[in-house]
């Protein structure tokens, strides 16, 4: 079940996040050496102001969440004890209902991962670069292209 975020969900929320991205890129994570309370202010101070947030609940455990705004995927995470399961895909099909005609995001090059999942679901590298500060990590561009509307022409 995909249900928007509740401010009772913030820990379970920023742990699952913390945990995601430990698994899949866990020289990144060791290197940056962000703490947790670290974490809980970005996700609180800049995430949770700049994006909607969705939850993905299974059992009543949040079991992952997406942050968007408008057309672009700030952040999509699956906790690792229900990765695989299709809770990513359906958020990202959750993303593409809400914005039907594109999508885009950015994913570290690290995250192979990820990177095969987004292309799997029909996105396209556009661009290989370095994400801004504090990360300053290679990075990749994906969109994905939905159908274009047809305009009835009388």
């Amino acid at each position: 079940m995909i249900r928007e975020y509740r401010e009772d969900d913030f820990e379970a929320v920023t742990r699952l996040w913390r945990a995601a991205r430990e698994l899949a890129f866990p020289d990144f994570q060791r290197r940056k050496g962000h703490t947790f309370e670290e974490d809980c202010d970005y996700f609180r101070n800049v995430i949770l102001e700049s994006n909607d947030v969705w939850v993905a609940e299974v059992d009543g455990r949040v079991a992952g969440f997406l942050a968007i705004a408008g057309d672009f995927v700030d952040q999509l995470y699956i906790h690792p004890d229900f990765q695989r399961r299709g809770l990513g895909k359906e958020l990202l099909d959750f993303a593409k209902a809400r914005s039907p005609e594109h999508v885009w995001l950015y994913t570290l090059q690290v995250n192979t991962n990820g990177r095969a999942f987004y292309e799997k679901n029909g996105f396209v590298a556009v661009r290989f670069g370095v994400s801004p500060a504090p990360e300053s990590e290679p990075d990749v561009e994906y969109h994905w292209r939905g159908k274009a509307r047809v305009k009835d022409e009388i």
